[in-house]
């Protein structure tokens, strides 16, 4: 398969970027999207030019680091996969394919596609956890009755991988789903309702303050998630945020 790839390089964050044009041949269909990029890198190597800087890690859908936007979609033209399980018998031979990093003013570009997704770090550590002592006193999780109903939907909220793909998505750049799913998964369960109102209100407020836009509930972050995070949750979210609003 011959191909015609226009990349977005970017020497650093400073620095003025642009697409670059980069043929390349012998791509399988079996070959996943970053084994593609793995491909031009060699060759880019072998004629002493420099690689292109992609962020990977577990390349197994879990950890969201391989996040791209490809053709103007997050993560291509798959549904319910990161990048890193994108293959390339999405494409035909002679295809021209734009790759470009995430943007989003909260999501800077460290260099080429590599972007800076710490901003979702710092919503994490104002109020995505809960803050129960076991040490030494273990309860069983047994012994507090949870309904299925409400465990499967604490569940599937906690399938958030965190990718961005919601962020590069919206015309708002909003998180307003990553930062759903994180409040909902714990406010599902017994567990996390003793932190339920501090928790809402720091992240909501973490969210703002690292100037992610609002939501305008158009649904394109639920298309792109590659997990299929609902918009349910961000209903669930408003309604844990006017609660804890109204109790000061």
């Amino acid at each position: 398969m011959k191909l015609t790839l226009q990349i977005w390089r970017q020497k650093n964050a400073k620095a003025e970027g642009k697409i670059v044009e980069y043929p390349i041949d012998g791509i399988e269909g079996d070959m996943s999207f970053l084994e593609m990029l793995d491909v031009l890198n060699e060759q880019l190597i072998n004629k002493g030019d420099e690689p292109v800087s992609f962020d990977h890690d577990c390349r197994e859908g879990i950890c969201g680091t391989c996040s791209l936007f490809i053709n103007g979609e997050a993560h291509g033209p798959d549904r319910g996969i990161p990048t890193c399980q994108l293959h390339m018998r999405m494409f035909k031979d002679g295809d021209t394919i734009f790759i470009e990093p995430f943007r989003a003013v909260a999501f800077p570009v460290i260099k080429d596609l590599v972007v800076d997704r710490s901003a979702f770090d710092r919503i994490q550590h104002a109020g995505g956890f809960i803050s129960v002592n076991t040490s030494g006193n273990p309860v069983d999780a047994n012994t507090i009755p949870i309904p299925k109903h409400d465990a499967d939907r604490a569940f599937d909220a906690a399938t958030c991988i965190g990718c961005g793909a919601c962020v590069a998505t919206c015309k708002n750049s909003s998180a307003m789903l990553f930062v759903a799913a994180k409040v909902s998964q714990f406010a599902l369960l017994p567990q996390g309702r003793v932190e339920a109102a501090d928790r809402v209100l720091n992240m909501v407020n973490q969210m703002d303050a690292e100037g992610f836009g609002n939501c305008t509930n158009t649904g394109a972050c639920e298309v792109e998630c590659p997990k299929g995070i609902s918009l349910e949750y961000i209903a669930q979210m408003n309604r844990e945020y006017l609660s804890a609003s109204l109790k000061g």
